[in-house]
């Protein structure tokens, strides 16, 4: 058997740091003092879930936000319209908590797919409710679905998420499918007892189905901070372990700065009739801050430029102000992401777990 090894992810010495006595720029693209230019938003619509995972929340769930602290429908709108008309946007992701929670996403959605430039606008979803309505969102004008799925063994699905709703998740899958929106990506977190032949088996799954599989390293974001990296699943152990059933090759497309770093399946084809894919995200052990192009936006209308950041940036004052323009809006924005670190921190000395659990930051 030959393992293929990940390999070091390009890093900062890939960037061009700004010099130290440079201006921020206030025209372009959103930019650091590490010379990454910042093009994906990622917004949650809400901190609530319907589901319960061991490694994200408690079984009685969390204290979720007073509806009033939510950002409204218009509120994201603007957000994301001076992200996209001023600040250089691209790429928009909703996230939760569970998104499809909120009645009014397909509304969220038609409105920013309305936009001039429009950006390509994408979901993260627990797919419990996908199968009602995926062809609505589709309409709307969403482009494509992440679902995250762990495992498709129905005891340990439960035993995970604390309900027993694997059916809901299958058949939110096909939904999205049919619905065009492609490629249906499947994102799983691997429980530490089970899940390398859980991989396998998820693997197998969406290449029967013509889905793409992308596995992430657990990390540091559960509400009650019982991650350890003694126990954690690596991106290494996954790979070996696909590789007794696949054949897997790196794949030679330019991975820029998405997060998962691709491998073909030799002898499987996607939905695309090109060859089939699998992902691995490796943010703890091989992590990727130096090609990092994101900004998060919370429910409550925080803005985080890391997902570990230890701070935010007030957003949701000037949305709901009336008297707060578009220019100063982007300009807060601008100055939040100009601060942004080098990297996450995981692995220094001293590294704090942010206070927000990735329920209540985004995905």
């Amino acid at each position: 058997m030959t393992v293929i090894a990940l390999g070091m992810p390009s890093g900062l010495s890939a960037q061009k740091p700004v010099p130290r006595d440079a201006a921020m720029p206030t025209s372009g693209p959103m930019v650091d003092t590490f010379g990454r230019a910042v093009r994906d938003l990622r917004v949650s619509v809400t901190d609530r879930c319907n589901l319960r995972c061991t490694y994200c929340m408690p079984a009685e769930g969390l204290d979720w936000l007073a509806r009033e602290k939510v950002l409204t429908a218009g509120e994201i709108v603007r957000a994301v319209s001076i992200g996209v008309r001023h600040l250089g946007v691209e790429a928009v992701r909703f996230t939760g908590g569970e998104p499809l929670l909120r009645k009014d996403l397909p509304d969220i959605i038609e409105a920013v797919a309305a936009l001039d430039p429009r950006p390509e606008i994408a979901l993260t979803t627990n797919g419990l409710g996908l199968k009602h309505q995926a062809q609505r969102l589709a309409d709307a004008g969403l482009n494509r679905v992440n679902v995250s799925l762990d495992t498709v063994d129905a005891a340990r699905f439960a035993a995970i998420t604390r309900r027993d709703r694997l059916p809901d998740v299958l058949a939110g899958l096909d939904a999205a499918a049919t619905a065009g929106l492609l490629p249906v990506k499947v994102n799983a977190v691997l429980d530490t007892e089970h899940g390398l032949d859980d991989a396998a088996a998820l693997l197998r799954m969406c290449l029967d189905r013509g889905y793409e599989l992308r596995i992430i390293e657990q990390m540091p974001l559960d509400a009650e901070h019982h991650w350890s990296r003694t126990t954690m699943i690596t991106a290494d152990q996954i790979l070996e372990r696909l590789q007794r059933d696949f054949d897997l090759r790196p794949d030679a497309a330019p991975r820029g700065a998405a997060p998962a770093q691709r491998w073909t399946v030799e002898g499987y084809l996607g939905a695309d009739g090109k060859p089939a894919r699998v992902g691995v995200i490796a943010s703890v052990t091989r992590p990727f801050c130096g090609d990092c192009d994101r900004t998060r936006l919370t429910a409550d209308g925080q803005l985080r430029n890391c997902l570990f950041a230890s701070d935010e940036t007030d957003l949701a004052d000037l949305l709901k102000s009336t008297s707060s323009s578009d220019e100063e809006i982007a300009l807060r924005w601008r100055q939040s992401t100009w601060g942004k670190l080098p990297g996450h921190g995981v692995n220094e000395p001293g590294f704090l777990q942010p206070s927000r659990p990735m329920s209540a930051i985004g995905g």
